[in-house]
């Protein structure tokens, strides 16, 4: 049995909070830069320069790149192996958020209530699941989710008859509804399978990928090459202003499910795809 500090927790979740929100990772700036070169229209193009340039003042000068620093999301893999001293996993993840947003000068967005809407004033608690895994590691992964992305999410439980065609249909009118309310161009995550809930974590944890990695399944592989070419005929482009550049990846994770559902989520991030990643 392995055992941590509660306290490398928090400060691992405190610095993953500010790097990320300041610093959008290569691989994401390399996607705006290829498609400025194949994007048709002139606007497009700027508003992609404009966009990798905020990513390189916000790293060089230590600002967010965006204003909206998200909800603090957090998918858990925990060796059960692993024993944690100190104090709980949630607690030291609450506490990590709660320092990082502060020492960040991060904006803080959660409410205690969806309807009485006061402000927790820490961005806490922050949204968190938790699956266990053989081993004695602990993997932390956080994704700034911010709420013009959050909104445009959508599910639907179509027949196992409208199979993959009614997918992509579901898919592709959802970022068509969609428009620019998003921040695109966006990274699209797709849950397909499981049960209700489980259908819309999927699509989240979708987007944890590394940026255009394609599905290990040939299958999903080429499905996600598919919807992205159709979401970049869509017309929407950069921040909505018109072009092709609309979607700069597709990510579909799948569960198995019942032989009458086929239960399908999206779940998009905006152009600030904020993500980071600790294993310990």
């Amino acid at each position: 049995m392995r055992t941590i500090s509660s306290d490398m927790i928090v400060e691992q979740t405190k610095r993953m909070c500010i790097e990320a929100n300041y610093n959008l990772s290569e691989n994401m700036v390399k996607k705006f830069q290829s498609a400025r070169q194949v994007e048709p229209s002139p606007l497009g193009k700027e508003v992609l320069q404009q966009l990798i340039d905020n990513a390189r003042i916000a790293r060089e000068e230590d600002y967010p790149i965006c204003q909206d620093t998200g909800d603090a999301v957090f998918f858990v893999e925990l060796g059960q192996d692993m024993r944690i001293e100190g104090g709980g996993l949630i607690e030291a993840i609450a506490k990590g958020v709660a320092e990082g947003y502060r020492e960040g000068y991060l904006r803080v967005s959660m409410v205690a209530d969806p309807l009485r809407r006061k402000n927790t004033g820490d961005n806490t608690p922050a949204m968190v699941t938790i699956q266990l895994v053989p081993g004695d590691k602990l993997k932390l992964s956080f994704l700034a989710k911010g709420g013009g992305c959050e909104n445009m999410s959508a599910f639907r439980m179509p027949t196992p008859a409208d199979g993959v065609k009614g997918v992509k249909r579901f898919v592709v009118n959802t970022i068509k509804n969609a428009g620019g309310n998003p921040c695109p161009p966006v990274i699209v995550g797709v849950g397909l399978g499981g049960t209700f809930d489980q259908c819309c974590m999927l699509a989240k944890k979708a987007l944890l990928r590394e940026v255009g990695e394609k599905h290990p399944d040939p299958f999903y592989a080429q499905l996600e090459t598919e919807l992205l070419e159709e979401l970049n005929r869509l017309g929407i482009g950069p921040m909505g202003l018109g072009g092709r550049t609309t979607a700069v990846a597709v990510h579909i994770e799948t569960l198995p499910c019942h032989i009458a559902s086929l239960p399908v989520a999206v779940n998009m991030d905006c152009h600030a795809h904020r993500q980071k990643s600790v294993i310990m």
